[in-house]
């Protein structure tokens, strides 16, 4: 795993072997971020980053000055490795949670420029995420939100989808207020 660009461009980061994650693969990560970079000026951004696993997306953002990225996840191994990694490149942007998706969702009052959320591709409750995401004001009226799934699951019939991609096994269902 490696951050793509920024501050820490190249830089290889291994995550424990006994972590429960599936990190997004460099190749869709770069792809992923060259349509972002396209759209945004990172610097003014907020991010939240959901089932945030080895922190490989959180890094990404940090690398690249995102004002805020917000890391949560409930397995006390990742978050550790989170927060480990975060002061070893001392991204003081990273701030990390240990805490269940759903209750972390509930109780959050603050609104982010941009959501990504790649949980685990068995997760039961995945086609209720971009609804659930959407509804509680997570974000901003200019916000994006990303979630990556498998190529079983389609979106497109959500009110607030506006694009696919995918980039092997690797599917992205894009979100935003912005078109409606």
């Amino acid at each position: 795993m490696r951050i793509i660009r920024g501050l820490h461009r190249g830089r290889q980061i291994f995550p424990p072997k006994n972590l429960p994650v599936r990190p997004t693969t460099d190749f869709a990560k770069e792809a992923l971020f060259n349509i972002l970079e396209h759209q945004y000026d990172f610097t003014d951004l907020e991010i939240l980053d959901l089932f945030a696993g080895t922190g490989s997306i959180s890094y990404e953002f940090a690398s690249r000055d995102c004002r805020i990225v917000t890391a949560v996840d409930s397995h006390q191994g990742c978050v550790t490795f989170i927060a480990e990694t975060a002061k070893k490149l001392d991204f003081k942007n990273i701030k990390v949670f240990r805490s269940d998706v759903f209750k972390f969702l509930k109780q959050n009052k603050k609104p982010y420029h941009l959501v990504f959320a790649d949980p685990p591709f068995n997760f039961e409750d995945l086609k209720m995420l971009p609804s659930l995401v959407l509804n509680k004001n997570i974000l901003t009226n200019e916000g994006l939100f990303i979630l990556e799934h498998p190529g079983s699951y389609d979106f497109s019939e959500h009110e607030f989808f506006t694009e696919h991609r995918n980039y092997g096994s690797v599917h992205f269902s894009f979100f935003t207020f912005l078109l409606r």
